[in-house]
């Protein structure tokens, strides 16, 4: 995958191994979020699936300051993917804090950002 040129398609996508990270907790048991392989390998640990990647075991999401370094030395190679056309890329967010305890600045205008950001997709 790494030598690709440009988006990955889907059809790609599915002839290779995806790495994913599992959820320990019961939060989201039976759910699958970001898999686009019907081949997956399950991990329970980030460093284990940074491993992986490095080892080429397959293809995965990581935080970007993890692999920053291997990726400008070329070692891993950021891949863009294209999305099934039927995804939704919603995730509900609410704001909770105590009205003794309000948030600060930068509370404040994350949750006026979130808020401009629902209505502009509300429009669209």
């Amino acid at each position: 995958m790494a030598s690709y040129k440009g988006v990955i398609p889907q059809s790609e996508l599915q002839r290779h191994v995806q790495l994913v990270l599992t959820d320990r907790s019961t939060l989201t048991k039976g759910q699958s979020y970001g898999v686009y392989s019907p081949d997956v390998w399950r991990l329970a640990d980030m460093g284990a699936r940074h491993a992986f990647l490095r080892a080429g075991f397959g293809f995965g999401n990581m935080p970007r300051f993890m692999v920053e370094d291997e990726i400008t030395s070329g070692k891993l190679r950021a891949v863009r993917i294209e999305m099934p056309s039927n995804l939704k890329l919603l995730m509900p967010m609410r704001a909770v804090y105590r009205n003794q305890a309000p948030p600060g600045p930068a509370g404040r205008w994350l949750i006026q950002h979130l808020k401009g950001r629902s209505a502009a997709r509300r429009k669209s």
